[in-house]
């Protein structure tokens, strides 16, 4: 039986909607593989959420005039409708609920239990005036490992963990000219020392599939003493914690990580109609799943460190993670994207006015999988234009003059030659949809390398090989299988008219083809009808 695969984009925290940069990254990669996953007959979770315990949430709640509530609530539906405008076909977008949180609490008492966590005390930023500790979103500072400005918990330039009061000249982000202290509080943290060997052996059987950044920011990691991982802070916002030595804190919402991830997998299955009474059932290693991860550099470490010792914490009831996929940051004109400083394209707002195929072509053709790459909408037009818009209907024009003569209902015959080569093509596209080597820059690249070659075969076939025209449309019918990942509302329109897009395993049999009517691509938002999406995003 083939395993089934999990993937896990990270549930982005609901303080905005999601932006282009975010968009680039985790949420058209997992999408993209989950696509790729379904046509190859694997079966397949793909699933997110909200991370609404953040205290991103708070800060940016009080910036906007909006209570942390109002505010979620708010991002989520934004974030949901944006994903699904996109084409990100999550199986389940998991609600923040009662279901949610009690994963979480049972999560973590079981640990607690078995004695994972130790109580220590410990040094917070704090603010003398209002009496509030501060941590993650509403700390700012300079990271003690790189120096670059940083937010606490973690540096989103070098990646490395910032804890208590490691930052450097601390301020609120909340009151910029707040005097910030420093004052002990007792919190229960999880040692991460002691997981310190089975992180390592982790990283030894799973360094194939790292991607280059990320193996550095591991190898520095482990080549220092690991910190302590907060399990709970004094602060009001968040799931309270239920344990009795930290009365009226609250669970760090990076330790939420992993069960909220098995609570949107149970989820999104039972969209698809599978029932568990367990919420983490599906995460249970008896059931053998492939748990993959697309996520931004900056979350490697909270997901590759501290979450996977929550799991190993549990001895062996869960799966590890097969893969960690990460990307770097997306640029808007060479500068970080900054909602704060108004320095950014909304995703929605992009799909409502570019074809959300040539959107996730120009993405995927500049996505920052190894380094920062940059956006821009004059390039989006340009490149899709010229690179994919007019050379994919100049081959569906060559095509349909190509069959104007052959009858309806008849057979096209095909090659040993054509059906080896549409074999070559489609395991080309497989090498950069695995995750061994999985690249959406490639992936996109080699759908503009394709219609540049299938032009030349049709004016071939024009000129001395006619014979050859089966050998045509099953190359053409192929590159559309192969670029419906990306492709989604081409793929659809192509499947409504009768073509087999699936991405069959082995040799390609010399079997009679069908004509084939290539869909029209537009660089025109509703220039075609809309097709539903087979997996949309479900409440």
């Amino acid at each position: 039986m083939t395993r089934r695969t999990v993937i896990i984009a990270p549930p982005p925290t609901p303080n905005g909607d999601l932006h282009t940069g975010h968009l680039a990254g985790p949420y058209l990669a997992g999408d993209v593989y989950a696509r790729y996953l379904r046509a190859s007959d694997r079966p397949v979770i793909f699933t997110s959420g909200t991370d609404d315990s953040q205290t991103y949430v708070v800060a940016s709640a009080a910036r906007a005039g909006l209570t942390p509530e109002e505010l979620a609530l708010r991002s989520a539906t934004q974030i949901r409708a944006t994903l699904e405008a996109a084409g990100v076909s999550v199986d389940g977008f998991a609600p923040f609920d009662k279901g949610y949180r009690q994963t979480v609490i049972d999560f973590v008492t079981d640990l607690h239990s078995e004695g994972a966590f130790r109580l220590r005390t410990v040094l917070l930023p704090y603010v003398e005036a209002t009496g509030e500790y501060l941590m993650e979103g509403l700390v700012a500072g300079d990271c003690p490992v790189c120096l670059v400005e940083s937010r606490g918990g973690l540096c989103e330039s070098c990646g490395h963990p910032n804890n208590f009061d490691e930052l450097l000249r601390p301020r609120s982000t909340v009151d910029p000219d707040a005097v910030v202290t420093h004052r002990e509080a007792q919190i229960l943290v999880l040692p991460m020392e002691e997981y310190r060997d089975r992180l390592a052996d982790y990283y030894v059987r799973h360094r194939d599939v790292l991607r280059p950044h990320t193996a550095q920011l591991v190898r520095e990691a482990l080549d220092r003493p690991l910190p302590d991982f907060p399990i709970t802070y004094p602060t009001a916002w968040g799931i309270p914690a239920p344990f009795t030595e930290t009365p009226g804190q609250v669970l760090n919402a990076w330790a939420e990580g992993m069960a909220a991830s098995m609570y949107c997998t149970w989820y999104a299955a039972e969209q698809l109609g599978e029932h568990a009474d367990r919420f983490d059932e599906h995460w249970l290693s008896e059931h053998g799943i492939d748990l993959v991860y697309f996520l931004g550099f900056d979350n490697v470490y909270f997901w590759g460190m501290t979450h996977l010792a929550l799991l190993m914490a549990h001895g062996d009831r869960y799966v590890e993670p097969h893969a960690i996929v990460s990307n770097e940051f997306y640029e808007l004109e060479n500068q970080k994207f900054s909602t704060s400083k108004g320095h950014v394209v909304w995703a929605a707002d992009l799909v409502a006015e570019v074809p959300r195929d040539l959107v996730r072509f120009y993405l995927a053709l500049t996505a920052p999988e190894h380094s920062r790459t940059n956006f821009s909408r004059e390039a989006l037009d340009s490149l899709s234009s010229s690179r994919l818009v007019d050379p994919w209907n100049h081959l569906a024009g060559r095509l349909q003059e190509l069959l104007a003569t052959t009858p309806a209902g008849a057979l096209l015959p095909v090659s040993d030659t054509g059906a080896r080569e549409a074999g070559i093509v489609v395991e080309r596209f497989r090498s950069h949809y695995e995750l061994e080597s999985f690249s959406l820059h490639r992936a996109a690249d080699l759908i503009v390398v394709h219609l540049d070659r299938l032009l030349k075969q049709a004016d071939r076939v024009a000129a001395d090989a006619p014979a050859d025209l089966g050998d045509l449309v099953l190359a053409v019918r192929t590159l559309t299988a192969c670029a419906a990942p990306l492709l989604v509302d081409l793929a659809a329109r192509a499947e409504r008219a009768g073509a087999d897009l699936s991405l069959p395993a082995g040799a390609f049999p010399a079997d009679p083809v069908a004509p084939l009517r290539l869909p029209l691509l537009s660089t025109v938002v509703g220039a075609f009808a809309p097709v539903a999406e087979p997996a949309d995003i479900r409440a």
